[in-house]
């Protein structure tokens, strides 16, 4: 039975290792392609809405003017870090802490007014 049969099951990374190179470089081109897609896109809006409506269309260019900086920071950011594995250290367990009687308690640890059967109060 091939992987397609399966259906949509969810697929677990058991291992500390990075993604491929080929998909990162993948992944990193396409988000370079749709910033650049956006850029055009603010790029063409500031031409055409210039005589329209003149703020949006400075925002339009502004953005048309930075979106290559961060296209360019973003593509080469580098590689993700590879995830971190979970820790093979038990933790050692904390001792309860107990607490000293209180002085109006009696010595044996139960009050008469606690007593099972008396109603509770003065």
């Amino acid at each position: 039975m091939s992987r397609k049969q399966h259906g949509g099951g969810q697929v677990f990374r058991i291992t500390g290792a990075r993604t491929g190179l080929a998909e990162d470089v993948r992944g990193r081109q396409r988000r370079y392609v749709i910033s650049m897609s956006i850029r055009t896109l603010s790029v063409i809006l500031a031409a055409t809405l210039w005589n329209v409506e003149r703020p949006v269309a400075i925002v339009a260019l502004v953005a048309g003017a930075l979106l290559p900086y961060i296209a360019v920071v973003v593509a080469n950011a580098g590689r993700e870090r590879p995830p971190s594995l979970p820790s093979t250290f038990v933790v050692a367990p904390t001792r309860p802490v107990i607490t000293p009687p209180r002085a109006e308690d009696p010595p044996g640890g139960s009050r008469a007014d606690e007593a099972p059967g008396k109603p509770a109060g003065p």
